[in-house]
């Protein structure tokens, strides 16, 4: 089957078309016909090789972390899914950037009517927005959250899902100015440059501060996140895109402050407790499909430009949810 993936890691020229065969479902799995694949800064990070040398078929790591297609086959003990059926699918192990993908049935769901190309956005963004809203963050009706990197999949995710789940106010922050026109439009009160969000914040916020930050920043941003909380306000740190150097927190600025610090990582949920990920997917592909939640057009490119796009989402020049077509598909 024809494929996206790199046997070096490097820069996004390493990723190149190949051929690679075609997998077959195990026991629990299930094999996809992907007509989309979404792409996600995690992975950029698989291609630099920040999660490990490339150890494949043949040499070759193919990323993807989300699809959405047609199931194509079941594996022994399977039950939930029927051949035929359009789904969407998280790929811990990636995997996606491919003709077929296999998944295990845990994290395989059903688009309920939603289109393909805007599934294929879903599975992995939006299970992650919920984690570090709902499970890592606390998030309760009438407080105020501030979200970083605010115009990316999770950032444009978690606006809306806040809005929806009752939060007062949503600010946000992006690395350009140019971004902040993209405020009305993804359900923002406003965003802010991230080299300026502090004063910002505690004028938007008269003082108080904001209850919740989500942070997949990292360094300098993160410890200005602390400073920024309202009394028993929470930072949540799913990443770090600023490819920072780790840093200790004061436990004692956290006591005394009335401050708390968490963590979300989608993978370490998806082995310890995979259910959740199929609940939040679910409720996900629901929400998007009846319009409880509002949807942010999703960009759909040929997959033969898999290295403009990765080229764009390292520099910084995306926003939204980027797709890949595959199987010959060009919109939803």
């Amino acid at each position: 089957m024809r494929a996206y993936g790199f046997k070096s890691n490097g820069g996004p020229e390493v990723l190149e078309e190949i051929q690679v065969p075609t997998p077959r479902p195990g026991p629990g799995q299930v094999l996809i016909e992907v007509a989309y694949a979404g792409v996600n800064f995690a992975e950029v990070q698989h291609r630099r090789g920040e999660f490990g040398e490339p150890d494949g078929p043949g040499g070759y790591d193919v990323p993807g972390l989300e699809v959405s297609g047609t199931v194509a086959a079941l594996g022994s003990g399977v039950t939930g899914a029927v051949v035929g059926e359009q789904v969407a699918a998280y790929l811990p192990a990636f995997g996606g950037y491919a003709e077929f993908a296999v998944a295990d049935a845990d994290f395989v769901r059903p688009v309920g009517g939603l289109p393909l190309a805007d599934a294929a956005g879903v599975p992995c963004v939006y299970p992650t927005a919920y984690g570090v809203l709902m499970d890592a963050g606390r998030l309760r009706a009438g407080e105020t959250v501030l979200i970083h990197a605010a115009v990316g999949g999770v950032g444009s995710a978690a606006a809306r899902i806040a809005r929806a789940y009752g939060a007062a106010r949503v600010f946000g922050t992006v690395g350009t100015g140019s971004k902040a026109q993209l405020a009305a439009g993804l359900g923002y009160d406003a965003l802010f440059v991230r080299d300026e969000f502090e004063d910002a914040v505690r004028e938007a916020t008269t003082g108080r501060g904001v209850d919740l930050v989500l942070d997949p920043v990292g360094g300098p941003v993160r410890r200005a996140s602390l400073e920024v909380l309202a009394p028993f306000g929470r930072v949540v740190t799913y990443g770090d895109l600023g490819r920072h150097a780790d840093w200790t927190a004061d436990v004692w600025d956290l006591w005394k402050n009335n401050r708390t610090l968490a963590g979300y990582n989608i993978g370490d949920v998806a082995r310890r407790s995979p259910a959740t990920i199929g609940d939040h997917l679910s409720t996900a592909l629901s929400a998007l499909a009846s319009g409880a939640l509002a949807r942010v057009p999703t960009t759909v490119v040929p997959s033969s430009d898999v290295v403009e796009v990765h080229r764009r989402h390292e520099a910084g020049r995306s926003h939204g949810k980027t797709v890949l077509a595959l199987g010959g598909h060009t919109a939803g």
